[in-house]
């Protein structure tokens, strides 16, 4: 199934019920302090929360996942931290591509059948190539729904 896209607002449209599951990147040092993952992290405490529960700090969190569910009115929604670059310190392209693979893979196996929706994941602070990331979204999801969601308030 061919990768869609749209503007918008991520939150805003899981909140309204147009996805089942919505991820972001994470790096490993549990800040959740800047772009999507600030504002996840504003209106889902929970999924910070489940950040908190990981090291500090720790490089064997890349590639893998943490995740919350969330109800909102009377529908549930996931919400997926992946580890997917190691700090956010740094210029350039800050973005493991390896660990994008592992985390965007656990995703889709775990929630086989759900509807997805990703920002332009690792190409905004992290600096990813997204012709790149594209690629390996597409491989990982070929089979599944998944909604690009380019932020536009």
């Amino acid at each position: 199934m061919p990768l869609k896209h749209e503007t918008g607002n991520l939150i805003a449209l899981a909140l309204a019920g147009r996805f089942d599951v919505i991820g972001h990147g994470c790096n490993c040092m549990c800040s959740m302090g800047a772009g999507i993952a600030k504002s996840i992290r504003r209106q889902f405490p929970a999924a910070y929360q489940a950040d908190l529960t990981t090291k500090r700090g720790d490089r064997a969190k890349l590639g893998t996942c943490t995740h919350v569910t969330i109800e909102h009115e009377q529908r549930s929604l996931i919400i997926v931290n992946a580890y997917t670059q190691f700090d956010w310190r740094g210029t350039g392209d800050r973005l493991d591509y390896d660990a994008l693979r592992r985390a965007m893979t656990w995703m889709a196996t775990s929630f086989t059948g759900k509807r997805f929706g990703l920002p332009r994941i690792g190409a905004g602070l992290a600096g990813g190539d997204w012709p790149r990331i594209e690629t390996i979204l597409t491989e990982v999801f070929a089979k599944e729904d998944l909604t690009i969601v380019e932020y536009q308030p």
